[in-house]
């Protein structure tokens, strides 16, 4: 058993960093969760510098350390390199990177990693950690910061959902709402009227088996014509993600649906 609370009682960074003898709380995001000793770099524990062949002794048992890690440690350790890496590209919190490191963990315990790549592996963890904690990032988004292709990170993510039993939430379209509306400044009314139109059509039972990025795309692109916002279809389909033809029959069916008119 590990205690994760702080050591010190330090008010202050400086009190802290004087104070504590403790390092980080454990995660599951570092290929050791954080147990390891790390050998310091050329200061001992009180902060005095080292002697020359104190320095090289260190220097030595450093380097002995890192050929002592397994091959298992070592590709966990890029693994979760790369996941911190995709969590600062696309702004995903911490504990969906937690729950991100968890399922990937789980993948290597099952051997999914044969036949598979790390990157495509770590990044269908990712998606199905964001789906989870309804975080609205689309398969493109998470293919582009994992630099893979979408259809691999397609293929690995139905295998870790087969073998590993995920059982994956629907996105919530109006997250989807949020996220495009702020990445393309739309107005706060826009955004308030898109809500709406998504209300309206989840009354009239449109919604369900849809496509939830196609869905808030479209609703903001007719929410955009209605307060003579004048973005085009393509617009919408390249920060959505989604074909400009599926925007298209989505926005024809609500206006037809709604009976909404320019």
């Amino acid at each position: 058993m590990s205690d994760i609370s702080h050591e010190s009682n330090g008010y202050s960074q400086e009190d802290f960093m004087k104070l504590t003898r403790t390092g980080p709380a454990t995660s599951l995001t570092m290929h050791d969760k954080g147990l390891s000793t790390v050998i310091g770099i050329n200061k001992d524990s009180s902060g005095n510098t080292l002697s020359s062949k104190t320095k090289y002794e260190f220097n030595r048992l450093r380097t002995w350390d890192q050929r002592s890690k397994s091959r298992s440690t070592v590709a966990l350790s890029k693994a979760f390199t790369l996941l911190n890496a995709m969590k600062t590209k696309l702004g995903i919190p911490d504990n969906v990177i937690e729950n991100a490191a968890y399922i990937y963990r789980k993948a290597v315990n099952s051997k999914l990693t044969r036949g598979r790549t790390m990157a495509s592996l770590i990044s269908a963890s990712l998606y199905a950690a964001c789906r989870e904690n309804n975080i609205p990032r689309t398969l493109d988004d998470i293919a582009d910061a994992g630099n893979i292709e979408r259809r691999i990170l397609s293929r690995d993510l139905r295998t870790i959902i087969k073998k590993l039993g995920l059982k994956l939430n629907q996105y919530d379209t109006s997250s989807f709402i949020s996220k495009i509306s702020n990445n393309m400044n739309l107005k706060e009314k826009t955004k308030r009227d898109a809500f709406d139109i998504l209300k309206r059509c989840e009354l009239k039972e449109i919604t369900a088996g849809k496509h939830p990025v196609a869905q808030a795309a479209a609703s903001l692109y007719i929410a955009c014509m209605i307060n003579n916002e004048k973005i085009s279809q393509k617009k919408f389909s390249s920060e959505a993600g989604v074909s400009d033809v599926t925007i298209r029959n989505r926005v024809t069916l609500i206006k037809k649906t709604l009976k909404i008119t320019e």
